[in-house]
């Protein structure tokens, strides 16, 4: 029995398509016909109270199980009519008795209305939204799979609620398309009911022709009516809360809850309408009683949903208002005459951020703000990626900035600005929008992104022309957690490599002892975690990055190659830091190029450098800007690959031109990792032809 249970649904199916071949009693198949009716009311109440269109994710399924039902009962249904002289059940022909009312034309000409609202109105317009809405979430899928890793970069969500947006991205995807698929049934099952129909009257006066017209005609009229309409009637429920489904994609609560907080909020509209149609039942020759009815109410109900509203904002402004005691404050010159508080002034934050007055409620945790809240989460993800602690931020406004705007600054210079509309919504610019939208032009300030800042009533057509539309407190979190990871290098000071030694020791003190600092002292262990950060490999792995510094500088002392070393064992890091779905997409150099640039390596007393000819350095750069489109149109971090020997010094010299860009050598990646090339840099004939002038050192 409880085998039985679990493939219910199997067997149900099986059961519907044997109503094909199996005739049904009256009895039964009036039952069949009520649980019909009554299931596609449910399935419309249910579409019109889940918030999500992924809370009722089996619709494409049931659609499809509903529609098997109809079509057997259908058959069943023609055959009874059909075989029993119009008798198809009490069911049949209550419903044809009260759509005819004793007059055949007029219950022919209903039922085929009700027909045609289907197939024209709502079968129509709910497959041309399921087509229209599964294109767009395809075409979306890009940006959404963009906004989900600037949001994992940034701290705002850990790896497992990255996940979990990606599945949903999937899901939404596979959903809209089985459902441009499931309208279709839904259309199918409408025209062949209207079929159905047809056979069953012409059928019916030729299977009674040898009895009186009049009486065939009424007989299987009715039950001809009565059959289409016990079949139209759960039809056009399904293809409403099929067009409900899918027109409700964007809804944040249920259909009652949407439509009773959108018209609550307009108590004025609700009383001006009240009081025009009030207005309406004065004049002469208007049906006064239901227009001063309706009108009355209205403005009743309008008039005391403002009361109600106005009574929550005094009460919220009653709340806010904290009495705050006034303390006397010393002027300045008081203040300054104590020598320790002019010390005070040297201070330099690691981090600091200034915002202008209108950004204030973005910040302030007291008014609402969640910066706060989401730079920790940034920085418990950044210590978890990269191994490193980021320091505090200080957060304060500032009076010279304008009121949307505000600055990053790193041990006291300002290092970036941006500008935020807190009343908008930033719409990022897909490469190709199947529309334009209304905005404010900008540019995206953490990527550089073509933009614009529009209204909220704009975003839900914004996200279906293609766009990305990101809240503006994402924006300011971005553009600060790119900041600061571009920067992390300079926050790594000799203190925080003693704090991050002394973490070690807890739980691999011989390393430690044996390194630092007799072998590796503090302030060449920071150069090197420097130029790891700066370079974006993480050092969380600090034990074997030590382990790794002390074999090294057994046989060198230039901390260059010995980061190099470190690199090298940090290969799977690297490798997981850098690849995704173990594939790597990279720019590579041509033999001659890599000769080229080996022979421009120049040592002095310093150590090794790079001195680059013009010619060559140009070629370099040029092409290498045609293959950095190519990875933004990947949405991917762009990678050149060459060889360990040169790997340091071009990339230090790429890094002038191409900040975000990353120079790996080929043993710093793991051997199971699908390299993908890209492209590759070579030399013109010219250029392959003559020496290389040393113009340019790096």
């Amino acid at each position: 029995m409880r085998r039985i249970f679990q493939n219910g649904i199997a067997l149900a199916v099986v059961i519907v398509v044997l109503f094909i071949v199996v005739p049904l009693p009256t009895i039964l198949l009036d039952v069949l016909l009520v649980v019909n009716i009554s299931l596609s009311m449910l399935i419309l109440v249910i579409t019109m109270t889940v918030a999500d269109a992924l809370d009722f994710s089996i619709f494409p399924s049931l659609l499809l199980i509903t529609t098997l039902f109809r079509l057997g009962l259908n058959v069943s249904t023609t055959r009874a009519i059909l075989g029993n002289n119009g008798d198809a059940g009490g069911v049949i022909k209550s419903f044809g008795l009260m759509i005819a009312q004793g007059n055949i034309v007029l219950g022919i000409i209903i039922f085929l209305i009700i027909v045609l609202v289907q197939m024209i109105v709502v079968t129509k317009g709910a497959e041309r939204v399921s087509e229209v809405a599964a294109r767009f979430t395809l075409d979306a899928m890009p940006g959404k799979q963009m906004a989900i890793d600037a949001d994992l970069s940034s701290g705002l969500i850990d790896e497992q609620g990255a996940k979990a947006r990606r599945a949903k991205i999937q899901k939404e995807a596979d959903f809209y398309g089985a459902m441009d698929g499931a309208t279709k049934f839904v259309k199918g099952d409408a025209t062949l009911s209207l079929i159905i129909t047809a056979i069953n009257l012409v059928g019916g006066l030729i299977m009674g022709s040898l009895a009186g017209v009049q009486d065939v005609w009424n007989v299987y009229a009715i039950a001809t009516i009565g059959d289409g309409l016990v079949s139209q009637i759960p039809s056009l429920m399904i293809s409403t809360a099929t067009a409900m489904v899918v027109t409700r994609t964007v809804s944040d609560g249920s259909l009652n809850d949407d439509v009773v907080h959108q018209f609550g909020s307009q108590p004025r509209a609700i009383l001006t309408a009240g009081i025009v149609i009030a207005l309406l039942g004065l004049i002469p020759g208007t049906p006064h009683i239901p227009l001063l009815i309706v009108g009355v109410g209205l403005a009743v109900g309008g008039w005391y949903i403002s009361g109600q509203m106005t009574r929550k904002e005094a009460e919220a402004v009653a709340a806010a208002a904290v009495p705050v005691e006034e303390t006397p404050q010393p002027s300045a010159t008081d203040f300054y005459k104590d020598i320790n508080n002019v010390y005070s002034l040297l201070t330099v934050d690691p981090i600091e951020m200034e915002f202008g007055y209108s950004l204030i409620p973005m910040v302030d945790e007291n008014s609402g703000g969640k910066l706060i809240g989401r730079n920790a989460l940034f920085r418990r993800q950044y210590a978890q990626d990269m191994g490193f602690v980021i320091p505090s931020i200080r957060f304060h406004d500032s009076s010279a900035l304008g009121t949307n705007q505000y600055i990053v600054k790193i041990k006291g210079e300002e290092v970036a600005r941006g500008e935020i509309l807190v009343d908008y919504f930033l719409a990022l610019e897909p490469s190709n929008p199947t529309g334009e939208i209304d905005g404010i032009e900008t540019v995206e300030p953490a990527y550089g992104i073509p933009s614009r800042w529009i209204l909220p009533e704009n975003k839900e057509m914004a996200e279906i022309y293609g766009y990305t539309v990101i809240d503006p407190l994402s924006v300011m979190q971005t553009h600060l957690s790119e900041v600061i990871r571009s920067h992390a290098h300079e926050l790594l000071g000799r203190s925080e490599v003693i704090q991050l030694v002394e973490n070690l020791k807890r739980t691999a003190p011989e390393v430690v002892e044996e390194t630092v600092p007799n072998v590796l002292t503090y302030a060449n262990l920071e150069r090197i975690l420097r130029n790891l950060l700066r370079e974006g490999v993480p050092i969380r792995d600090l034990g074997t990055i030590l382990a790794t510094a002390a074999d090294a500088l057994a046989t060198t002392k230039d901390l260059d190659m010995v980061a190099e070393n470190i690199r090298a064992a940090l290969s799977r890091t690297i490798t997981r830091r850098f690849c995704e779905h173990g594939q790597l997409r990279v720019v590579t150099l041509d033999a001659e190029v890599e000769k080229r640039v080996i022979s421009s390596l120049s040592k002095n007393e310093q150590g090794i450098y790079l001195a680059m000819g013009p010619d060559l350095m140009q070629q370099i750069i040029t092409q290498l800007a045609e293959y950095i489109k190519k990875f933004n149109d990947l949405s991917q971090t762009p990678i050149v690959l060459t060889s360990q020997v040169i790997r340091i010094y071009l990339s230090r010299m790429l890094s002038q031109f191409y900040p975000n860009l990353y120079v790996l050598a080929f043993n710093e990646i793991t051997s199971d990792v699908q390299i993908q090339s890209l492209g590759n840099i070579t030399l013109s004939r010219e250029a392959a032809g003559r020496p290389e002038r040393k113009a340019a050192s790096v």
